[in-house]
């Protein structure tokens, strides 16, 4: 689990941003460090590591699937770990409205507010 771990911190940090990984660490403790490696080895080294398929597309993916679940908060760091991906904020937009379909008006809403605001802090919105 050492490899897996330590492949996963590499890949948390180069998807989710140095600022992201070092507030993470900071906030590293006893109750939740478990829960952590298991992210890290399973989630960032077993899964995120794997060859078939682009970053950017895990990281597509991965919106979809936390806008399906209505996972706001989750949403909003992996909008940040698309666009560290090379996914552009069109793409971000795509994947949010096809969401919005399968997955419910409101959970799609609740997802492109959670986009914009990450969006919005980063400039990256330009006005209608």
């Amino acid at each position: 689990m050492l490899a897996l771990k330590d492949t996963g911190r590499a890949i948390l940090r180069k998807v989710l941003g140095e600022r992201y990984f070092e507030k993470r660490e900071a906030g590293r403790n006893a109750f939740n460090a478990d829960a952590r490696e298991l992210v890290e080895a399973y989630c960032f080294g077993a899964i995120w590591g794997r060859p078939g398929l682009p970053a950017a597309t895990r990281s597509l993916l991965v919106l979809a699937m936390l806008t399906a679940l209505g996972k706001g908060t989750e949403l909003k760091m992996h909008v940040l770990g698309a666009l560290n991906n090379g996914c552009s904020v069109e793409e971000i937009k795509e994947v949010l409205l096809q969401a919005m379909v399968y997955c419910g008006v409101p959970a799609g809403v609740e997802a492109m507010r959670a986009a914009e605001e990450v969006l919005a802090e980063q400039q990256l919105i330009a006005q209608a």
